[in-house]
């Protein structure tokens, strides 16, 4: 069978809660490998609430569906503050990215309580500013970025992953419409271990299979190599 778009392969799934520092309840959904512990983690952050952006966002929606069966990776997906999704509403404010702070820890913290492995950070546009500003955590293995804007993260949040020393990806759209491959190698130059990898003709909301397939097969190349590639039948 033909892996397509709608195409959702074995897993536990499980419906989680989040806990923040400040008071708060975030949904999300748990999916383990079908069999056996997971060899690594994702933690997805959404793009911007205010634009439609959630944890069912469609990049991270697939990651679900498709790499805890053909990876062995687990993904954890959640709303930030004030977000909703089919899972439902999480409780709070969207806060253009500070207060969420608590909602990236609360994650990192339900990832240690719960042994989940090799923790990387997936941020799709909003979702990498919250990457950026707020993941340089111990627990955090490297991070990788769909479509960065770098607006809301600045270059001391640049220089404090330098700083932080974990691997950090940029896939980089060639025709984002916000930051193109270009100036994204220029900005992150000053992130020594930073990689930015340009994607052509591709857009800031990855549509289309291929280009999911491309995003896919680059998370798995960095956080479990032994899976990459991708099958594209199962």
């Amino acid at each position: 069978m033909e892996i397509r778009s709608s195409t959702v392969l074995p897993a536990l799934r499980e419906d989680i809660e989040l806990h923040t520092a400040d008071g708060l309840t975030l949904v999300g959904e748990l999916a383990l490998p079908p069999e056996g512990r997971p060899a690594a983690t994702l933690i997805c952050l959404h793009p911007l609430p205010t634009a439609e952006g959630m944890m069912d966002s469609h990049v991270l929606r697939k990651a679900s569906y498709r790499l805890p069966a053909l990876a062995g990776i687990a993904v954890l997906r959640f709303n930030t503050r004030g977000t909703a999704s089919d899972r439902g509403k999480s409780e709070g404010a969207f806060d253009d990215g500070e207060a969420e702070r608590f909602d990236v820890a609360a994650a990192l913290e339900y990832a240690e309580f719960h042994d989940l492995p090799e923790p990387w950070l997936l941020g799709w546009s909003f979702g990498t500013e919250l990457a950026l500003k707020w993941g340089h955590d111990p627990l955090v293995r490297g991070a990788i970025l769909l479509s960065p804007p770098l607006s809301r993260a600045k270059d001391a949040d640049l220089d404090a992953w330098a700083e932080f020393g974990r691997p950090l990806v940029a896939l980089v759209p060639e025709f984002d419409d916000y930051l193109r491959p270009e100036e994204a190698r220029e900005r992150f130059a000053r992130v020594p271990q930073a990689e930015v990898v340009g994607v052509d003709n591709a857009k800031h909301l990855w549509v289309g299979e291929p280009y999911v397939r491309i995003v896919l097969n680059e998370i798995v190349k960095r956080v479990e190599p032994t899976a990459y590639p991708l099958p594209t039948e199962v």
